[in-house]
């Protein structure tokens, strides 16, 4: 069973910045892509931001280009979501998405969810 734990979420006023962090724990775990996706009320979640493990890859919706940087630790499995010149478009629950193989079994998980409140 994969396990990822978010962490950063909270209130900031227009303009800030937070950071965010997910960490994928599990035996035999092996880590291929970490992403963060958004859904804020009445919408459809989305894709924030995602990076292939391996090489560092990374892709942003349009909405977040230039505000915000996905890193990576491999070592740690854990991915980050720096956010700056946050609006208050960006308010959603932020989820972080790990793809990747456990043993022999692909796995597509998402964890539980941090707020994101971005006051104007």
């Amino acid at each position: 069973q994969v396990h990822l734990v978010e962490s950063g979420g909270g209130l900031v006023q227009s303009g800030g910045s937070l950071r965010l962090s997910c960490a994928a724990s599990g035996r035999f775990l092996s880590v291929n892509a970490m992403g963060w996706y958004r859904q804020a009320p009445g919408k459809e979640r989305e894709m924030v931001a995602s990076i292939i493990m391996s090489g560092g890859i990374t892709n942003y919706a349009d909405s977040v280009k230039g505000r915000f940087t996905i890193s990576r630790d491999n070592a740690k499995n854990t991915v980050y979501l720096q956010m700056n010149s946050l609006k208050p478009e960006d308010t959603a629950v932020y989820y972080c998405n790990a793809k990747g193989v456990l043993l022999v079994k692909p796995y597509d998980d998402w964890g539980q969810g941090t707020q994101v409140t971005v006051s104007s």
